[in-house]
């Protein structure tokens, strides 16, 4: 794809792109497919689909008692539990704001832990990346922000996130649907969002604005970036994924080369 050719231009070390379709099929790469890149919080995604296999094998709940008083697994997936955002410090009641959470996801990990009696880097390569065949991918600290990724392996996880062969149907559909709408908060980088639309570990494009995905990306699009300089979008609409990992920290040189990358990519889909 024409269109990936334009992280060349992008103000980085080192860049690598995909664009994966709904049938797996990869429509175009560009860059070292195999270069591993930290993910900061593009990890978020991951390890929410390690949580929802154990709760589909029955080792926690959505709705359990898991974080401050009231919350939920579901509200930490959410980013409603009312935990502060790098601090285990409770800031609302649980679905009152969508608080944007790395302690959530930390509080979430060790729930799961605690569960299963795995520990939680563990539970993901075993239930995620071996059966996704993502060898190069590994989650060794927080469960928000430490999992190491190449391109090549994330091909596999877009696919995935298109046709699940690890989860039902019915779970990713309700992960990447809105969870406690109209719940206002800020999106990292871009501001207050009202409302700031998520689903249970992916974030929802909706009418964002404004956002890190495209002017024509379809509010349908979920997925999540990192401030490592990473991404990863689904767009049920166009039927495609789009990953692109970099090591320069997120910043006005994100804000501006990111949309137009994912315009191009989908009108060159179209």
């Amino acid at each position: 794809m024409e269109s990936l050719r334009m992280i060349e231009n992008w103000p980085v070390p080192t860049a690598a792109a995909a664009v994966v379709r709904a049938d797996g099929t990869v429509a175009g790469s560009h860059g070292p497919l195999e270069h591993r890149f930290p993910l900061a919080s593009v990890t978020k995604p991951i390890a929410a689909y390690a949580v929802l296999l154990a709760v589909e094998e029955g080792a926690v709940e959505l709705d359990e008692p898991a974080g401050p008083a009231g919350s939920t697994v579901r509200h930490l997936l959410a980013h409603t539990s009312g935990l502060a955002f790098d601090e285990h410090r409770t800031m609302a009641e649980p679905g009152a704001r969508r608080l944007y959470s790395n302690a959530g996801f930390e509080v979430l990990g060790d729930h799961l832990a605690k569960a299963t009696d795995i520990p939680f880097g563990e539970y993901v390569r075993e239930a995620v990346l071996e059966p996704l065949g993502m060898g190069a991918t590994e989650l060794a600290g927080s469960p928000a922000k430490d999992g190491i990724s190449t391109v090549g392996d994330l091909i596999r996880f877009a696919a995935e996130l298109q046709r699940p062969r690890l989860l039902a149907p019915q779970t990713l559909a309700e992960a990447t649907s809105v969870i406690h709408p109209g719940v206002s908060g800020v999106l990292p980088g871009y501001g207050h969002q009202k409302p700031n639309d998520w689903g249970l570990g992916f974030e929802i494009r909706d009418g964002k604005s404004p956002h890190w995905t495209g002017a024509s990306s379809s509010p349908r699009t979920f997925g999540h970036f990192g401030q490592s300089g990473t991404f990863l979008w689904v767009d049920p609409d166009a039927g495609a994924a789009c990953i692109a990992l970099s090591d320069r920290a997120f910043g006005p040189w994100a804000v501006e080369a990111w949309p137009p990358l994912t315009d191009a990519v989908l009108a060159e889909l179209r």
